[in-house]
C-alpha cells in the first residue's frame, strides 16, 4: 500500500509553496531594474563640449536698398451720432363709458339664453314622459298578452280535461256494458235481472291488485288496530290509473294518505282473467292483511 501511494505521489502536482519567497524575488528584480535605469540616465546626462567655427564669404555683399515706407491708411469715415429716441408717451387707458344700448343688448341676450334653456329642458322632460308612457304601455300590452295566453292555455287544458273525462266516461260505459254482457245482462237501466249487480271483479283479481300495490306502501306497522280504508280507483282501458279518491276513511289520516300515495306510485294495474280492465274499482285496504 505504501509503494502504491509513493507511485501515485510522483505524478501528482506539487503543493505550491508560500507567497513569501515569490514576493522577495519580485522585490529583488524590481530593485535591480530601477538601479540599471538610474545608471543609464546619469551616463547620458554629461554636458556637451563646445565647437567654434569661422564663416568666409566668396562674393562681396551689396547692401540692400532701404525698404519703402507703407502708405498711410485712409482716414476712417466720420461717425454719425446715434439719433436720440423720442420719449415714449404713456398710454392712458380710457375707462369704458356705460352705454344704455349695450346694457339692453346684454339683457336681451341673457333673456334669450334663459328662454332657450327653458325650452330645451321642457322638451327633454316631454320626451322623457313620452318614453315612460310608451314603456308603460308596452309593459301593459305584454302583461295583457301574457294574460290572454294564460287564459287560452287554461281553456285548452280545461277542454282537454273535458275530452279526457268524456273519453273515460265512454270507456267506463263500454266496460260496464262488456261486464253486463259477460254476466248475461244487457246493462240497460231498465234491466230487471240480478246478474249485472252481481257481476264484478273476482276476489282473485282484487288480490292481484292488492299484491301490485302492496310493495309501494310505505307506512310503519306501529299503530294499534288494523285500520281499513276504501278507495275509488278509476282506470283507463289499458290499466293506467287515472284517479283515486277515498270513499271511506280508516280514521287514521296517515294510513289513508299512505295508501293513496302507493296507488299513485303503482301507475298501472294488471288485467283480469279475461284480459280486460274494469273502468272503476272500490278497493278496501287494511294495514294488516
Amino acid at each position: 500500500m505504501a509503494a502504491a501511494a509513493l507511485e501515485r505521489d510522483i505524478f501528482l502536482p506539487r503543493t505550491p509553496a508560500g507567497m513569501g519567497r515569490g514576493l522577495l524575488l519580485a522585490l529583488l528584480a524590481h530593485g535591480l531594474l530601477i538601479a540599471a535605469l538610474s545608471l543609464g540616465v546619469s551616463w547620458h546626462a554629461s554636458p556637451p563640449e563646445g565647437i567654434q567655427a569661422e564663416l568666409w564669404a566668396a562674393v562681396p555683399q551689396i547692401a540692400a536698398p532701404p525698404a519703402a515706407e507703407p502708405e498711410a491708411p485712409p482716414p476712417p469715415p466720420p461717425v454719425k451720432p446715434a439719433p436720440t429716441p423720442e420719449p415714449v408717451k404713456p398710454v392712458v387707458k380710457e375707462e369704458p363709458v356705460p352705454d344704455a344700448q349695450i346694457a339692453i343688448e346684454k339683457a336681451r341676450r341673457l333673456e334669450d339664453k334663459r328662454k332657450k334653456e327653458l325650452a330645451e329642458k321642457t322638451a327633454a322632460d316631454k320626451l322623457a314622459r313620452q318614453r315612460k308612457e310608451e314603456a308603460d304601455q308596452a309593459r301593459a300590452e305584454k302583461l295583457a298578452e301574457q294574460k290572454r295566453k294564460d287564459e287560452a292555455d287554461k281553456a285548452k287544458a280545461a277542454l282537454a280535461a273535458r275530452k279526457q273525462e268524456a273519453a273515460l266516461a265512454k270507456a267506463r260505459e263500454a266496460q260496464m256494458q262488456r261486464i253486463a254482457s259477460l254476466a248475461g245482462a244487457t246493462g240497460d237501466a231498465n234491466a230487471t235481472g240480478t246478474a249485472l249487480h252481481n257481476a264484478g271483479p273476482s276476489a282473485s283479481y282484487i288480490g292481484r291488485i292488492k299484491g301490485r300495490i302492496r310493495p309501494n306502501v310505505s307506512f310503519p306497522d306501529t299503530i294499534p288496530g288494523n285500520p281499513k280504508v276504501e278507495v275509488d280507483v278509476r282506470l283507463a282501458p289499458d290499466g293506467r290509473i287515472m284517479s283515486s279518491r277515498i270513499v271511506k276513511g280508516s280514521g287514521v289520516p296517515e294510513w289513508d294518505n299512505a295508501v293513496l300515495r302507493a296507488i299513485e306510485r303503482t301507475e298501472v294495474l294488471p288485467r283480469d282473467e279475461y284480459g280486460k280492465v274494469p273502468p272503476a274499482l272500490i278497493i278496501g285496504y287494511q294495514l294488516r292483511e
